[in-house]
Order: structure tokens, then C-alpha cells, then sequence
């Protein structure tokens, strides 16, 4: 990175890290110019439209030393920070509405470069919505796919657990800053999935929590994913707000049907019947669907599921792999060649490059490896 670059990164870190200053002053000293504004005075920042104490506290705070200053907090504490000038931001984060400036993150940070999917849910779910937020969790993991959640009680902490156990792991975006745990019963599980899986925070450490950053991370948790799976949400659930941002930035929603009687599936019911949300039944229906955002991304390359004995296929599977063995071949060839559906068809081969049997190669053409 050259000197200038780093300078605005500087500008941008220590701006996110002055109690106080929000998005919308950060976003109008991005379009003056941030790193000009490292040498502004109050009367500068307030010809800007910035208000008078965040003039102060800028004009005061603002500079290449603080900004250090604070990057060696951070890294004595074993915390990342992202910022959205940096080349490994999240790409699917970074032109959402508003994305967040700044990331602190801890853990493996390359899950953030494979392919995510979020969790949401109720936070007192019942049997039936827990034993599924579990199954189809560590489904998507085992395949691949990472699981976001909150890291609320409920439907988050199920998906958390059982995606950690899986290759694709798990990431919990907090609404609090990373030396908070929320609620406190987390802590342990929190602490957990910063040494497994990935912690994220848009929060300085050190900012004082109140309950409206809550709904405000959920643009994170749609932003980051290719698509937002809802498990057991009422008609209001805050669960629903994730799912509304999520079909906003143009994601894939899917739910899971509910008892029409069941007060905790009512909002997920009427997704389905709305046409907001894909009925989902199994990981078949989700991975069809994001078949080509699948194809898109990294998604064909996760950690190896453990154990020494390769992969087992399906017979389905088995005669995809086949054919492709004798020669490369299109989407379109293996439909006319199997009969099978477009959606069923590319879950299969979704997974045979899951598992390393197959590649795609530009024009869409699948081979055997």
C-alpha cells in the first residue's frame, strides 16, 4: 500500500474511533477528501454541515497518532480491523445501504472471503424450530457455506453451534463492540467462536452500548450474505427486519414453514404465502436456489471435511461425475443427457465441486477432476 492510501486509511480508523462521530460525518468527510481533513480546524468541519461538538471533538482528536495510537490497542487485543478502503473487505458488504466503515473482527478472517448465508429466528424458539435451525445449519456448513447469525438467544445461538462443527464454520456479528458479550450467558460461546469461527464488530471497543445498535448490526448480517434463512418468526419479529434489508439489497430470503397455529411461525407462514420468501424444506432447496451466486464466489473451495476417506456420491452424483469424465460438459448437455431439473441439476453439481469431483470452467463448463 502506498504512503497516501495509508494516510486515508489512517483518517478514516481514527475518525470511526472518536466517540461521537457517526456515519453520515464520516460519509461527508469521504466525499471532502478524509485525508484533507486530518489537518481541519472546528471552523473547517463546520462548513461541512457537521455539528459543533463533533467539530470540537474532531479538530481536537483527529491525527495520524491517535490513529496509531488506537491500531496498537487493537493489536495488543488480537483484533483486525477492516476498513472499507481495504482490499479485503467484504465484497458482497461493501455497496450495501450504508455499509459500516469500519469492521473489527476476530478469528478466521477468511471466512469472510467464501460464500455466507444468515440464520435468523426467534429467540424462544420450540423444539421443532430448534432441532431445525441445528440440522439445516450444519447442513450449509458441511457444504461449504458459512452461517451468520447475532449471536442472540434462541434460533442464533443453535445455527452458531452447530455450524462450528462443520467446515464452513460460523460468524456471529455482534451488537455490541467485541469486549462485550451479549447476553452475558454468551460470553463463553462468544469466546469460542473467536478462536473457531469469526467474531465481527462494527463498534469501537470502549463504545457504550444501548439497545438500538441491535437492529442496526442486522444490515450487516443480510449484507454479508448471499441469502437470509428465517426459522420461527412472529408476525413482528425482529428477525423479519433482517429479512426486510435482506430482500432491500436485492438477497435471496427463505423460511422454513410452521404450524399455521403456531403464533412463532406466523410471520415465516406469511413470508411464504406473500411471495417474500422461498418455501424451505431441506439445504436442497436454499443451494438451488443460489446456484449462480454459488458460482460466483469461493464457494467451491472450503476446508476439507475431516477424515482420510474421500467423499461419498449419491448415485446422482455418481452419474453426473460419470459423464463428466468422459468429456466436458454444459449445464445444458447434462440436462438433455439425465432429464433431470436445472434446479435439481445444479444442486448436484454444486455439490461434486464441494466435494473436489468436478470444476467449472469458463463458459460454464463443468469437468472432472
Amino acid at each position: 500500500m502506498n504512503v497516501s492510501a495509508w494516510n486515508e486509511r489512517q483518517a478514516l480508523f481514527a475518525m470511526h474511533e472518536i466517540q461521537g462521530i457517526g456515519w453520515h460525518t464520516i460519509a461527508k468527510a469521504m466525499q471532502a477528501s478524509v485525508m484533507d481533513c486530518v489537518s481541519y480546524s472546528e471552523a473547517n468541519w463546520k462548513q461541512l454541515g457537521i455539528k459543533s461538538a463533533q467539530s470540537q471533538a474532531l479538530a481536537r482528536t483527529l491525527s495520524p497518532a491517535f490513529a496509531e495510537e488506537r491500531a496498537d490497542h487493537y493489536r495488543r487485543l488480537g483484533v483486525r480491523v477492516i476498513t472499507w478502503l481495504d482490499d479485503d473487505y467484504p465484497r458482497w458488504l461493501r455497496h450495501i445501504p450504508q455499509p459500516p466503515w469500519v469492521l473489527y473482527a476476530k478469528g478466521r478472517i477468511e471466512l469472510l472471503e467464501g460464500p455466507m448465508l444468515a440464520v435468523v429466528g426467534t429467540r424462544v424458539p420450540t423444539a421443532y424450530g430448534r432441532h431445525m435451525a441445528r440440522e439445516l445449519s450444519s447442513q450449509l456448513a458441511a457444504r461449504g457455506l458459512s452461517i451468520v447469525s447475532g449471536l442472540a438467544r434462541g434460533i442464533d445461538r443453535c445455527a452458531h453451534e452447530a455450524a462450528l462443527q462443520e467446515p464452513g464454520g460460523t460468524i456471529a456479528v455482534l451488537g455490541t463492540p467485541l469486549d462485550i458479550a451479549y447476553p452475558r450467558e454468551h460470553s463463553s460461546l462468544q469466546h469460542r467462536i473467536a478462536q473457531e469461527g469469526l467474531v465481527l464488530s462494527e463498534y469501537p471497543v470502549g463504545t457504550a452500548c444501548h439497545p438500538g445498535m441491535f437492529p442496526v448490526r442486522n444490515r450487516i448480517i443480510a449484507g454479508l450474505s448471499l441469502g437470509t434463512l428465517v426459522i420461527e418468526a412472529a408476525s413482528r419479529s425482529g428477525s423479519l427486519i433482517t429479512a426486510d434489508q435482506a430482500l432491500d439489497m436485492g438477497r435471496e430470503v427463505f423460511a422454513l414453514p410452521g404450524p399455521a397455529n403456531s403464533p412463532k411461525s406466523t410471520g415465516t407462514n406469511e413470508y411464504i404465502r406473500d411471495l417474500k420468501a422461498k418455501l424451505t424444506l431441506s439445504v436442497d432447496d436454499i443451494l438451488a436456489e443460489l446456484a449462480v451466486r454459488l458460482m460466483e464466489t469461493s464457494a467451491f473451495k472450503p476446508s476439507p471435511a475431516p477424515g482420510p476417506q474421500p467423499p461419498t456420491l449419491t448415485a446422482e452424483e455418481s452419474r453426473i461425475y460419470e459423464l463428466l469424465q468422459d468429456e466436458p460438459a454444459t449445464a445444458d448437455v447434462l440436462h438433455a443427457k439425465t432429464g433431470m431439473s436445472f434446479g435439481h441439476l445444479h444442486a448436484v453439481l454444486i455439490n461434486l465441486t464441494i466435494k473436489r469431483k468436478i470444476e467449472q470452467h469458463p463458459g460454464s463448463i463443468y469437468c472432472a477432476l
